[in-house]
């Protein structure tokens, strides 16, 4: 008798994939765990320089109003070339195939399957089933099916890694139709996310983000209200785990036992990226977001008390229904008291579905183009004025992979602070016994050999990705910091071992996607998302 492993395996054996992934981490995330799927069910990467792919899954979002035409628009270009190719599939997953749902095959006939985000670990079956009856299979759940994290995952990175605590939101912001799509908060057990954990760093991972709809809401599906900053402390004891991350939380839930809790555990990175989306409390209100300019600015007093050295990051919408000028001039009141080493900023997408769509007082085009820009450029200001704080500062960066477009021609390595500000620097070692860092003798520097994976490597080959390197930060730009002298240290670690053992294999990866913060004043770049999506 067949199992339903092999017959999964059968699946896809010799098929290859591309997976094509929009908006935010949920999204990335989501298209690790497909990932993981097609390939437990047979399926390889699609290869990068190859004549395309034989199954080709769009991961969709619906926060943007040009979403619905970027993904008629990609679909139309691959209609030929689908018709060219004899069993090439196309399957269309997400937020926006939670919305359109029957929409998007009477749009484009040739999609062979459309899937909600509840039901993903069912894109194999649908596919073979697609094949098998040669009609389309359209499958949208109402609630989650499964949790995510028990499904296979491909990780992008080897170093760094996403790890889910809950999926869904509570919240009713009327701008917003993610709740929709995505559902109720369901929290995972604290037990299953630290076991997660510990897994990870066991493979060589050494940075993990906790992952949220509305992150630091965490606890009220199972009714501990400071069962969020409990599972930061709890991460702080997990040995070899360097950097911990997370994102996006909501100000209303933004509790002084979370500021604490980052402040007292090492390993909890001084960073926050805390949506505002509007400095007017009554835009605010209209917006149905719980808090006001007040609150906001206090949650930023105390962090920065309690972390001096903390980089905060935003989110913001301009031109939302009903907006004045004196609306927006709190806006740009609460930014310029808030001093954001980033914002992520959109001009108001209406939503069909949302309240907001249908609010009087929408803002002409022009009107919210005009804010937008004076909004972008004193962003950019700050942001280059906060950046320039720090030459002359010594920074511990982790190496990024595909990080810094540049690096290939300035002959630099890139990677993230520890408050996530992105360090472009030179990976030669200073010479041990002129220059040594501040305090670092030089049998810090010369020694024994340290246990391997560890300590640092001198003479070694240049630092991988998931290495820590310590830089002197010299140059300072709005998007970026440059260290343009010698490393002061190189320290080798299991994570720069795992990339390395990762990419010692013969197969080929997907296309990667960034986990670093977006360019301020811009959407987030393709194919991921950056650091919000605009919802939380």
């Amino acid at each position: 008798m067949t199992s339903s492993s092999d017959r999964s395996q059968a699946v896809g054996v010799n098929r290859s994939y591309e997976i094509r992934t929009y908006g935010c981490q949920m999204n990335v995330h989501d298209s690790e765990r497909l990932s993981g799927l097609l390939e437990e069910a047979g399926y390889v990467p699609a290869p990068k320089d190859g004549d395309g792919a034989d199954v080709v899954v769009f991961n969709t979002c619906a926060v943007r109003e040009n979403a619905d035409n970027r993904l008629y628009g990609n679909l139309g270009q691959l209609a030929p070339k689908k018709a060219a190719r004899p069993g090439m599939q196309i399957a269309v997953g997400g937020c926006l195939a939670q919305k359109d749902r029957d929409t998007i095959v009477r749009k484009a006939p040739w999609v062979d399957v459309v899937f909600g985000t509840h039901n993903i670990g069912k894109l194999p079956v649908l596919l073979e089933r697609a094949r098998v009856q040669e009609e389309a299979q359209v499958e949208i759940a109402e609630s989650l099916e499964v949790f995510p994290s028990t499904l296979p995952t491909r990780r992008e990175s080897a170093y760094a890694a996403w790890v889910s605590i809950s999926v869904g939101c509570n919240n009713t912001c009327t701008f917003c139709i993610v709740p929709a799509l995505r559902g109720k908060e369901k929290d995972r057990r604290p037990g299953d996310i630290l076991a997660e954990v510990e897994a990870l760093v066991a493979e060589g991972v050494s940075e993990i983000t906790l992952l949220g709809q509305n992150v630091n809401a965490y606890g009220s599906d199972i009714g501990d209200r400071e069962a969020f900053s409990k599972l930061l402390r709890a991460c702080g004891k997990i040995e070899g785990l360097e950097r911990v991350r997370f994102t996006s939380p909501h100000p209303r839930d933004f509790t002084d036992d979370v500021i604490a809790a980052m402040a007292e555990t090492p390993n909890v990175m001084p960073q926050l990226h805390m949506p505002l989306q509007s400095g007017s409390d009554r835009v605010l209100k209209a917006m149905r977001r719980s808090y006001r300019q007040e609150r906001f600015l206090g949650i930023i007093e105390k962090v920065r008390a309690a972390m001096p050295d903390a980089a905060i990051s935003t989110d913001i919408i301009v031109g939302f229904p009903g907006e004045t000028e004196e609306d927006f001039e709190q806006t740009l009141h609460t930014v310029r008291e808030s001093r954001f080493a980033q914002a992520f900023t959109f001009q108001y997408s209406k939503r069909p579905g949302t309240p907001a769509a249908d609010m009087e007082g929408q803002i002409p085009k022009a009107v919210v183009q005009e804010r937008y820009e004076r909004l972008v450029a004193l962003q950019e200001e700050i942001s280059w004025e906060e950046n320039k704080k720090q030459v002359g500062r010594t920074l511990e960066v982790m190496v990024a992979e595909g990080e810094g477009r540049k690096d290939g021609a300035t002959h630099r390595l890139s990677g993230r602070a520890p408050d996530n500000r992105l360090v472009h620097f030179n990976p030669t070692l200073r010479d041990a016994d002129d220059h040594r860092a501040p305090g670092t003798e030089a049998s810090d520097v010369t020694g024994p050999a340290p246990r391997p994976g560890t300590a640092s490597d001198v003479t070694g080959p240049a630092p991988r990705p998931g290495d820590m390197v310590t830089v002197e930060v010299t140059y300072a730009a709005p998007h970026h910091l440059l260290a343009e002298g010698p490393a002061l240290s190189i320290r080798r670690t299991r994570a720069g071992d795992a990339w390395e053992k990762r990419n010692a294999a013969p197969a080929e990866k997907p296309k990667g996607v960034l986990l670093g913060l977006p360019t301020i004043g811009a959407p987030a770049p393709s194919p991921a998302p950056a650091a919000g999506c605009g919802c939380d």
